[in-house]
């Protein structure tokens, strides 16, 4: 869904523990899955048991085979963290009790007709997905895109490195995992709500004084990011409070510039 917002942690854990009902864990596991390793709605609703349950085990890599890749481009793997083992344990243990076996070939998501042997719908991932976020009494434009985004957020957080989650997403350009990230929307609400006339904190001296202590490369690295003219800003009257950088740093940041 187009313009929905990432979920940070705290919310992700809201969002878990408000699903209900007979099919809760199916539910669950879905969107633990999702915000885990990335996968569009389509492509996790076509998951089957055997592609994340191998040797009685849930995987620790994910392949998203070309047959139910968005447009059949190419397949991918992707790292699966403790969260989603968790979430496929659990899901495995669901279609036991639920169905009475293990069955490999059976959608991984099934439909709660015909006997488990269709998977889920895309609507119906949906409405549970929105029933959940309100549950949990989050706010906000969210559908089964947050989860998708939420993991390419998290994962750009702690890589920064947004080739690293082009390739997770299946992007072919950049450009669309740039447009995904945006920016930190947690570090968003938090100068926000500094920002209030409220507020005891000064948002603009706390920002200037991280970027001052930034390194170097963090630095900028970050203002490029951004998509700051690092060479103008430079060049601009040391004095000004709007940019102001330690006179030490300038000398190298101003080499990196020119390699």
């Amino acid at each position: 869904m187009k313009g929905t917002r990432p979920l940070d942690n705290t919310e992700i854990q809201k969002v878990a523990e408000a699903f209900g009902g007979t099919f809760a864990v199916r539910n669950r596991s879905l969107f633990m899955l999702g915000v885990s390793v990335g996968g569009r709605i389509s492509e996790l609703i076509a998951l089957k048991v055997d592609d994340v349950w191998q040797n009685s085990k849930p995987v620790r890599d994910l392949l998203f085979d070309r047959s139910i890749v968005k447009g059949g481009e190419v397949s991918r793997a992707v790292p699966v963290n403790v969260d989603g083992r968790e979430a496929i344990e659990a899901l495995i243990a669901w279609h036991a009790e639920l169905f009475g076996s293990i069955d490999a070939d059976r959608p991984l998501f099934p439909s709660r007709k015909g006997r488990g042997l269709k998977p889920m719908t895309r609507i119906a991932a949906h409405n549970a997905l929105k029933e959940a976020f309100g549950a949990a009494g989050l706010n906000g434009k969210l559908g089964t895109h947050s989860l998708r985004k939420s993991y390419a957020q998290r994962l750009y957080e702690q890589t920064n490195d947004i080739y690293a989650v082009q390739e997770m997403l299946g992007h072919k350009s950049v450009v669309t995992t740039q447009r995904y990230l945006g920016v930190n929307y947690a570090s968003v609400r938090d100068a926000s709500e500094a920002m209030s006339i409220h507020s005891e904190l000064n948002v603009r001296d706390k920002t200037l004084s991280s970027v001052n202590d930034a390194a170097d490369d963090e630095l900028l690295i970050e203002l490029l990011r951004r998509g700051y003219d690092v060479a103008r800003l430079l060049q601009e009257d040391k004095s000004e409070k709007d940019f102001q950088m330690p006179a030490e740093k300038q000398p190298s940041i101003e080499k990196k510039l020119h390699r």
